[in-house]
């Protein structure tokens, strides 16, 4: 049974939340943190057989990750739901099994925008104000689109935005692949499609996504603004943020420093970003 009842809107809201998370997460089913919202979104409808069988395909992906103690954590949690469940009671021989050969050491997630603990991301931050830099993923995206030849380093100048951090922005600074579409160098969905395969973020539909604006408008206009994220829904302790450069850390680092609830990125399309911030920024 659900956990509280729910007015019509906030079913509404998880049943939409379910439909966009079970396409991404069949494409991606080793994304743990989409699944996760899939899970704390059944668990609020109080559908038990979709919250064990999405926990299970949780601790399957972790497996397939080589994180054997979040799988193990993953299937005690549908044993406390379900002690009998001779499938878990097997997967758990087997990884046991699979451990008594081998020394568990933990996996670091080296994932673009992934989600940021606060150790991590303070370790960050203090490196970051030590040397001074600001990681805005220019680099990488130089590798990515120039040096494996996709447009020219000429191209590439022409397009990317130098960001005065001093200066607030009166209005969203259009990214970097928009910009490289609206010259006619390189189609957004091209763009999109390489830097889902480079950061390995999933992609969201955001013009199809009913983006909450109340959650957006308590994140800094400036950091939004300046840096083209979107804030568009929370789940559980989590917000979901939407980019259209992955590998912007500074981006991460100032909307971290916003909330004390864990960031999970997702790429969407720039031009979806844009219109969702200037509405919610006007």
């Amino acid at each position: 049974m659900a956990t509280a009842a729910l007015n019509p809107a906030e079913e509404s809201q998880l049943m939409q939340t379910i439909e966009f998370f079970e396409v991404i997460t069949q494409t991606q089913p080793d994304d743990t943190n989409s699944l996760e919202i899939l899970k704390e979104a059944y668990s609020k409808l109080g559908r038990e057989q979709d919250v064990v069988n999405t926990s299970k395909r949780i601790a399957q992906a972790y497996l397939q990750l080589g994180q054997l103690s979040s799988a193990i954590l993953e299937y005690e949690t549908v044993l406390q739901r379900r002690p009998e469940d001779a499938d878990v009671r097997a997967a758990l021989k087997q990884i046991e099994e699979k451990a008594s050969n081998s020394v568990l050491q933990p996996t670091l997630e080296a994932a673009p925008l992934a989600s940021v603990s606060e150790t991590t991301m303070l370790r960050r931050k203090t490196k970051a104000a030590a040397v001074g830099e600001v990681d805005d993923g220019r680099k990488t995206l130089y590798k990515i689109f120039v040096e494996s030849k996709v447009i020219t380093a000429g191209d590439f100048d022409l397009c990317w935005h130098n960001v005065d951090l001093m200066l607030p922005p009166t209005d969203v600074i259009e990214p970097f692949i928009q910009t490289l579409h609206e010259k006619g160098i390189h189609l957004t969905d091209k763009s999109l499609r390489l830097l889902v395969e480079k950061s390995r973020l999933p992609y969201l539909p955001l013009d199809r996504y009913d983006v909450d604006m109340d959650l957006a408008r308590g994140f800094p206009a400036d950091v939004c603004r300046r840096w083209c994220v979107l804030p568009f829904d929370r789940m559980s302790k989590s917000i979901l943020v939407a980019t259209a450069n992955p590998f912007n850390q500074q981006a991460a680092k100032e909307l971290a420093e916003a909330t004390t609830h864990r960031l999970l990125w997702y790429l969407a399309s720039p031009v979806d970003i844009v219109s969702n911030l200037r509405k919610a920024f006007r």
